[in-house]
């Protein structure tokens, strides 16, 4: 294992809640009748992208006007306004990383471990939730970056980790993955990169047939998995760990 490469939305963060009221704040700013309750949003979470998701919510509720010569203008304002929400909500802090997190990137960048991101989230979105957590120069913490702006095809295409993976010059077999949703661990899975899944509440009825470990999240000393993990020295997610769960695979797959 060379590399780790983390999913954003869900995984990084539990930011599904801050997106569900970006969209909704949205919706009533620029005076559509629309609201999202978390239920269906959960089934929505299966089309990738913001702007498919308001596609494809405009189909089901209104075939004919979401043909019209205009809807592509009218998604991308209210996907704008709808990213200034969410920019208001993740800038206020109210969005913490997810446990194990910060310190399993801080242990990664200790051991000379790179990590990269692998997202279909805007980079607008990307910025403004980890620079609170992890500093203006959050950048500069991973060795490769790709997200909505890098490729066309989003998850469950597994164009975006096979950008990453260009970038990193490392086969899929040398990196893992991390990642919350059933569309991100097949984009994975089809670059062929060995994955460990922690849903969030909006997926965690997803199936992950074929993950390598599906967790609560990544676990912290001060906030422990409530079982002990295999191939682990303790009760939370580190570098050792992960490198005896991606070893184990390797080994199946020889």
């Amino acid at each position: 294992m060379k590399a780790l490469i983390f999913d954003v939305d869900g995984t990084l963060a539990d930011t599904e809640s801050a997106h569900l009221r970006a969209f909704n704040a949205a919706f009533a700013e620029v005076g559509l009748d629309w609201c999202w309750d978390e239920a269906l949003y959960t089934r929505l979470l299966r089309v990738a992208g913001g702007k498919e998701r308001l596609m494809h919510y405009w189909r089901m509720v209104d075939p004919e006007e979401a043909r019209g010569c205009k809807v592509g203008e009218t998604i991308d304002a209210v996907h704008a306004v709808k990213t200034r929400h969410y920019a208001e909500l993740a800038g206020s802090g109210q969005l913490p990383l997810r446990p194990g997190i910060a310190r399993l990137i801080d242990e990664a960048g200790r051991a000379g471990v790179p990590v990269a991101i692998a997202t279909t989230t805007t980079p607008a979105n990307l910025d403004v939730l980890l620079r609170l957590p992890l500093g203006a120069d959050w950048r500069a913490r991973f060795a490769a970056i790709c997200d909505a702006g890098t490729i066309a095809a989003k998850k469950p295409a597994p164009d975006v980790y096979l950008a990453v993976l260009q970038r990193l010059g490392l086969e899929a077999a040398e990196c893992l993955a991390i990642e919350d949703s059933e569309n991100g661990l097949r984009a994975a899975q089809a670059a062929g990169i060995a994955t460990v899944v922690t849903p969030t509440a909006y997926t965690g009825h997803d199936r992950f047939d074929g993950a390598l470990l599906v967790l609560p999240h990544l676990g912290d000393p001060a906030q422990p998995l409530p079982q002990q993990l295999p191939g682990a020295a303790q009760r939370w997610v580190d570098l050792g760990a992960l490198r005896n769960w991606h070893r184990g695979t390797l080994f199946e797959a020889a």
